[in-house]
């Protein structure tokens, strides 16, 4: 069978490699020309990095993975310490350590393993037609291309979605969850955090926070309760975080200072999209942010994107009415689970965030001295529902 994935970021590389090693013919193609993706890095719990491991690729990971050992929260203001714990309990329930990675590395692996050969960058598709029989894909130059399936995983905006929805369905919108988000890369720096510790320091309503990736370095979030729209020139750099964090604590500082705008630093409004239940028409199907958006509170919209590749592969490997049928089978089995951590994500924005100020007051409250037994427990519920746990769950 051959298939055309539209889109080569984490969800449409790792469905690739799913589908190829099932002995299919893959092609991707994407509008990007080159490997610059969105964000510095990315959160892989336990479940992404599950998938991962399925796909083969579990050293390869490992060894882009920081040693995130513990969880420490701060007082964004004074610097002292509200709760500090291991996130060992994580591991051994879930069965699998977690790690954050760079994504333009993780992405970069995810291409080597597929076969950058079969990937088609600065390709945009413009046009679908189903005819029962086979799909033409249509791309802004003019070319085409067929195939037996077609898999959508063009992203946020995307084109593929809103051919699957069924005729006289509500617009799908992007809704904005009500903040801005910096991030970027440095090197890792004790005087900010821990160096095996995900260190967060939290106030009024706003963040910032580092992780440890590979190569010594730091992955680091300022997360700013704002507008949407507010204008940013890139010639900014830095100067509305130093404005936003300006009498924070000396770790922050120590972060603001160790900034590089000219080397990493993204600037990226925060939008999600409501959950909807339709991601497959005839073969035609969508995947990761394309039929699931999500904020980033929870850290599992690229483990979710990698549990869709997951669904997937099991469903085109097990299932042989038709396509048609493959697809729906792989729709049902998703769109439950993946809506709710789209949900649980924006109850969790709404409560770091002071929207509701007493309720973010309420939080903060709750971790000072926390043994960090109820944080694991949410880590662990989001994870313990994923289908690569086959239905074993946590321990």
């Amino acid at each position: 069978m051959k298939v055309i994935i539209i889109g080569a970021g984490i969800g449409g590389t790792s469905a690739g490699i799913a589908l190829r090693r099932l002995g299919h013919h893959v092609v991707i193609y994407d509008q990007m020309r080159e490997n610059k993706p969105v964000g510095a890095a990315l959160s892989l719990w336990s479940n992404g990095v599950k998938v991962l491991n399925w796909l083969g690729l579990a050293d390869e990971v490992a060894a882009l993975g920081g040693d995130m050992a513990d969880m420490a929260y701060r007082d964004g203001r004074t610097g002292e310490t509200l709760c500090e714990f291991s996130l060992d309990p994580v591991t051994a329930q879930t069965g699998q350590k977690p790690y954050p990675v760079a994504r333009a590395d993780l992405q970069a692996l995810l291409m080597r393993a597929f076969g950058e050969d079969a990937i088609h960058l600065g390709t945009r598709m413009v046009g679908l037609d189903d005819d029962g029989a086979r799909v033409v894909v249509t791309f802004a130059d003019g070319s085409t291309d067929v195939a037996d399936m077609v898999i959508g995983a063009d992203g946020a905006r995307s084109l593929t979605r809103a051919y699957v929805q069924p005729d006289g369905a509500p617009e799908i919108v992007r809704e904005y969850s009500g903040y801005t988000n910096f991030n970027g890369l440095i090197a890792a720096d004790a005087a900010i955090g821990a160096l095996d510790a995900w260190t967060t320091y939290v106030a009024d309503g706003k963040r910032a926070a580092v992780m440890p990736v590979a190569g010594d370095r730091f992955y680091f979030w300022f997360d700013v309760p704002q507008p949407a729209g507010l204008p940013y020139d890139r010639a900014d750099g830095t100067a509305p975080l130093q404005a936003a964090f300006a009498d924070w604590a000396p770790g922050v500082q120590a972060l603001l200072a160790a900034i590089d705008p000219a080397v990493s630093l993204n600037r990226v409004e925060i939008w999600d999209i409501t959950p909807f239940h339709t991601w497959a028409k005839g073969r035609v199907a969508i995947l990761g942010d394309a039929a699931h958006n999500t904020s980033p509170d929870i850290g599992q919209g690229a483990c979710s994107a990698l549990e869709d590749a997951f669904a997937l592969g099991i469903a085109v490997a097990t299932n042989t009415l038709s396509v048609e049928d493959t697809l729906r089978r792989y729709e049902r089995s998703r769109t439950e689970r993946a809506g709710e951590l789209v949900l649980r994500a924006r109850r969790r924005g709404d409560e770091t965030h002071a929207y509701d100020p007493d309720v973010t007051a309420a939080w903060y409250e709750s971790l000072r001295g926390s043994d960090g037994t109820g944080i694991i427990r949410g880590i662990v519920g989001n994870i313990e529902g994923s289908p690569i746990n086959l239905g074993v769950g946590a321990l």
